[in-house]
C-alpha cells in the first residue's frame, strides 16, 4: 500500500520558501496560508500572522524574543542585515549586547539590562545600536513572558526606527544650544553654564571670570558690504576667538556683534589683562571677506566672581559696565570692573547732555603742541588739541569726551569748529608753521569734508600747504572706492596729509602705497618701551623710518619724554618729534608770544632716563602696619611704587601693607621718608588696568576675608604681611 501524499504542514521548513528571508513569522504565515480545513479560530490566527508578516516586510516595526537568560531565540531579518547581521547569527546573542549602554550617549533613564533582569515592562526605550558604523536609533518595547506555572520564560517585544526623530530633536537641542551662525554657545548656553560654574565654585571657593566683548566699528560692515560679509566676518571672529581661548564650550555669541568668554579659575588680573589685550590685537587684524579688506576692533570688559559679582546676574552686569568704560574710554582696549564704573557711567550720561551744549556756551578751546624738529630744535608745526572746560566740573580730558561726542553724533559739529578755529589762529602765525588737525573716521566717512575744509581755508586765508589734516589708520575700513576719492578730494585741496598712531593694529603696507600721505606719526607705544633693555620697539622704529624715507615721507614721533628717548630718535633718524620734552600743550596767546620773532627754537629738557609712568593723583588710600591701619593720600603711583602722605617720622626700611579698596593689597618698604612724606616701593608690580591706569595683579578673595575675620575676631586685613599671604598663591 503506498503512502498518501503529504500534507503541506508536513513537508517541513524547506519545502515552503522563506520569502527572501522574512524571518519565522514570514516562514509561519506561508505555512499557515496552505489550504486546508480551518476553523473561525484559526482563519483569526493566520490573518493576524499575516498581518505580523506584512507589518515587518514594511519596514514600519520589528519583533523580538528571549529566553530566560535574555539570548535572543527571534528577531525580524531586516533588522539584523541593519545592524550588519543575519538573523541567524544573532540567535543566542544577548539581546542587551545590540544596543550601547545608556551612559555612553547621556541618557538619563533605567538601562536595558536592569529591566530584563527586574523583568518589568517596558515601552519606546530610545536605544542606539551597539554596532560600529550604525548610528541608528530604535525605540524597544518589551513584555516578560511567563508559563502555566508562574515561571518567567523571557521577553516577545517590538521596536521602530526612530534615527531620523532623533537627529531632528538633536538638531532642535544644537539650535536651542547654539548659535546657527558661528557654532558658538548662545547666549541660553553661556548663561545656563555660568550660573552651575559659579554655583559650584561659591561652594569650593573658586574664581571664575567672565569677558564681554564688543566689536568696533562692525556697523559699518554690514553697511557698506551687506549682512552676508558681516556674517562671514562673525564666522572669521568665532575662529579667532577660539585660537586664543581654546575652549570652544566656554565662548559664546550673544547675539549680533556681542561676544562673552567664561575663564574659570582665573583671578589674575595680569594674565586677564594680557589674553585681553591679545584678543584685541587679533581681533584688530584684518580681515578678508568676500574678496574685500575688512579692519575692526574690539573692547573687552572684565569681570571676576566673588570680587565682582557673586551670581551670574551681578558678575554679567559688571563686565557690561566695564565693557562700557572700555567703549567710552576710547574703544580697542580693555577694563576691569570696578564698584567707581557705576558713577563713571552716571557722570558719563550727564557729560553727553552738557556736551550738547558746550559750545554754544563757548566752553570749548584749543591748545597747541609744538612740533618740532629733530635735528635743529626748530619748531615747524603745532597739533590743534582741543580742550573742554566744564562750568562746574572743570578741564574734562578728551580721552572721555571724544568718544561720547562720536556716540552722541556731535564729533560732526565739533569737528568742523576745530577745523575753522585752527586754520583761523594758524593764519595769524608769523612764519610758514603748519597746523595739524585730527580728523575722525566718522569725519572722514562723510562726503562733506572736502567742503568744509575749503570754506575753512577760504575764511581764514590760511595756504592749504600749511595745513595738515591727521588720519587714522582706521578709516581703511573697507578699503572702499568711497576712501580712496575722499583722499583724491582733499588731496586736490593742496592739503597735507598725515598718517596718525601708525603702528596701532590696523598697519599694513598695501595702503602706504595708495594713500597720498606726507607724513608718518610714529605711536606713543613704541617710543615709551624703546630705551628698555631688550626692546625691539627701536627695531620697529627703524623700519617705519626707512619706510617713510623711501616713500619720500616725513615722519614724527610721539610722547617723548625723557633725553634719553630723544637721543635714540635722533639716531634712529626720525625727521620730527612731539612731547613733553620739548613743550607741554600752550594756548594760542602763549604761542604768539614765544613765535613772535618768526623763529621757535626750543631746548629740550627733561629726565635724562625713561621713568615709569606715574600717575599724579590725590587718592585716599589705608597704609596697614602691625595690626594698625592709618589714613594716608597717595600724591603719585606707579607700577613699581607709590608716594604717599599723613604719617610723621617713618624710619626708612619700614614695611606697610597698601589698601587700595575692593581687595587690592600691596606689600611695599619705605625707601624714602621726609617728615609726614615717604616713598614706598612695591614688593611685586602693578599691572595695567586697560585703561592707561593700574591695579594689583591679584585681590584678596571674599572667602579669604571672611576666614581671617572669623581667625583674628574682626580685625582681618593686618594679618596679612607679604603678597603671598594675601594672595592666596
Amino acid at each position: 500500500m503506498s503512502n498518501p501524499a503529504p500534507r503541506p504542514d508536513d513537508q517541513g521548513e524547506k519545502a515552503v520558501p522563506d520569502g527572501g528571508g522574512r524571518g519565522f513569522l514570514g516562514k509561519l504565515g506561508a505555512r499557515m496560508a496552505a489550504p486546508r480545513p480551518e476553523t473561525a479560530p484559526g482563519i483569526q490566527t493566520r490573518e493576524a500572522l499575516l498581518l505580523l508578516q506584512n507589518y515587518e516586510e514594511s519596514g514600519q516595526g520589528w519583533f523580538w524574543s528571549t529566553d530566560a537568560d535574555g539570548r535572543l531565540t527571534y528577531i525580524t531579518q531586516y533588522v539584523a542585515e541593519q545592524m550588519g547581521r543575519t538573523a541567524t547569527a544573532l540567535l543566542g546573542a544577548s539581546f542587551s549586547d545590540l544596543f550601547l549602554p545608556v551612559d555612553s550617549h547621556g541618557e538619563r533613564q533605567r538601562t536595558l539590562p536592569f529591566l530584563l533582569t527586574k523583568q518589568s515592562k517596558f515601552d519606546e526605550l530610545p536605544l542606539r545600536c551597539a554596532f560600529e558604523g550604525d548610528q541608528r536609533w530604535w525605540a524597544v518595547s518589551g513584555r516578560p513572558h511567563f508559563d502555566g506555572g508562574g515561571r518567567f520564560t523571557g521577553y516577545r517585544g517590538s521596536g521602530i526606527d526612530i534615527t531620523a526623530q532623533r537627529r531632528s530633536a538633536e538638531d532642535a537641542s544644537r539650535l536651542a544650544m547654539y548659535d546657527s551662525l558661528t557654532g558658538l554657545a548662545n547666549r541660553f548656553n553661556i548663561s545656563k553654564k555660568l550660573d552651575t560654574t559659579l554655583a559650584a565654585f561659591a561652594q569650593q571657593q573658586r574664581s571664575c571670570a567672565i569677558m564681554l566683548l564688543d566689536l568696533d566699528r562692525f556697523k559699518q560692515v554690514n553697511d557698506t558690504l551687506g549682512h552676508p560679509a558681516g556674517d562671514a566676518l562673525l564666522k572669521q571672529v568665532a575662529e579667532r576667538l577660539l585660537k586664543i581661548v581654546g575652549d570652544k564650550e566656554m565662548v559664546s555669541r550673544l547675539g549680533g556683534d556681542e561676544f562673552q568668554i567664561i575663564l574659570p579659575d582665573i583671578e589674575d588680573r595680569g594674565k586677564l589683562g594680557d589674553m585681553a589685550s591679545d584678543i584685541i590685537n587679533s581681533l584688530s587684524q584684518p580681515y578678508s571677506v568676500e574678496g574685500s579688506r575688512c579692519i575692526i576692533g574690539a573692547s573687552v570688559g572684565v569681570a571676576i566672581s566673588p570680587f565682582d559679582g557673586d551670581n551670574s546676574d551681578n558678575l554679567v552686569r559688571n563686565a557690561d559696565l566695564a565693557l562700557y568704560a572700555a567703549k567710552g574710554n576710547g574703544r580697542g582696549r580693555f577694563s576691569f570692573y570696578s564698584s567707581d564704573l557705576h558713577q563713571s557711567a552716571e557722570d558719563r550720561r550727564a557729560l553727553e547732555g552738557d556736551l550738547r551744549d558746550a559750545l554754544a556756551r563757548g566752553e570749548m578751546a584749543l591748545s597747541y603742541q609744538p612740533i618740532v624738529n629733530a635735528k635743529t630744535n626748530t619748531v615747524t608745526g603745532m597739533e590743534a588739541l582741543v580742550r573742554w572746560t566744564h562750568p562746574e566740573r572743570g578741564p574734562i580730558s578728551p580721552a572721555l569726551f571724544i568718544p561720547i561726542a562720536e556716540e552722541a553724533n556731535l564729533i560732526w559739529a565739533l569737528g568742523e569748529w576745530v577745523l575753522r578755529k585752527a586754520t583761523e589762529d594758524a593764519a595769524a602765525w608769523p612764519g610758514e608753521m603748519r597746523v595739524a588737525v585730527n580728523v575722525s573716521p566718522i569725519q572722514f566717512a562723510n562726503a562733506e569734508l572736502p567742503k568744509i575744509v575749503t570754506h575753512a581755508l577760504a575764511a581764514s586765508g590760511l595756504p592749504p600747504a600749511q595745513l595738515e589734516l591727521e588720519i587714522t589708520e582706521s578709516v581703511f575700513l573697507g578699503d572702499s572706492a568711497e576712501t580712496s576719492h575722499m583722499f583724491k578730494a582733499l588731496k586736490g585741496l593742496g592739503v597735507r596729509l598725515a598718517l596718525d598712531d601708525f603702528g596701532t593694529g590696523y598697519s599694513s603696507l598695501g595702503y602706504l602705497q595708495s594713500a597720498p600721505f606726507d607724513k608718518i606719526k610714529i605711536d606713543q607705544s613704541f617710543v615709551r618701551g624703546a630705551t628698555e633693555a631688550g626692546s625691539r620697539n627701536g627695531a620697529i622704529i627703524a623700519a617705519i623710518v626707512a619706510l617713510a624715507e623711501a616713500l619720500e615721507m616725513e615722519t614724527t614721533a610721539e610722547g617723548i619724554e625723557s633725553l634719553d628717548q630723544l637721543d635714540l630718535i635722533r639716531k634712529l633718524n626720525v625727521s620730527h618729534v612731539q612731547g613733553y620734552v620739548y613743550s607741554k600743550p600752550v594756548s594760542n596767546d602763549e604761542l604768539l608770544r614765544h613765535a613772535e620773532s618768526g623763529n621757535w627754537t626750543i631746548k629740550p629738557t627733561g629726565p635724562a632716563r625713561q621713568r615709569t609712568d606715574r600717575f599724579h593723583m590725590f587718592r585716599k588710600v589705608g597704609a596697614i602696619h602691625d595690626n594698625h591701619r592709618y589714613a594716608v593720600v597717595m600724591r603719585n603711583l606707579s607700577a613699581t611704587g607709590a608716594f604717599i602722605e599723613g604719617i610723621m617720622d617713618v624710619p626708612l626700611g619700614t614695611q606697610f601693607v597698601i589698601d587700595f579698596g575692593e581687595g587690592q593689597l600691596v606689600t611695599g618698604t619705605v625707601r624714602r621718608s621726609k617728615q609726614h612724606q615717604q616713598g614706598i616701593e612695591f614688593e611685586t608690580s602693578m599691572v595695567s588696568d586697560g585703561n592707561g591706569g593700574l591695579c594689583t595683579r591679584h585681590r584678596v578673595s571674599p572667602y579669604l576675608i571672611a576666614a581671617a575675620a572669623q581667625h583674628s575676631g574682626g580685625l582681618s586685613l593686618p594679618m596679612f604681611t607679604t603678597t603671598s599671604d594675601w594672595t592666596g598663591k
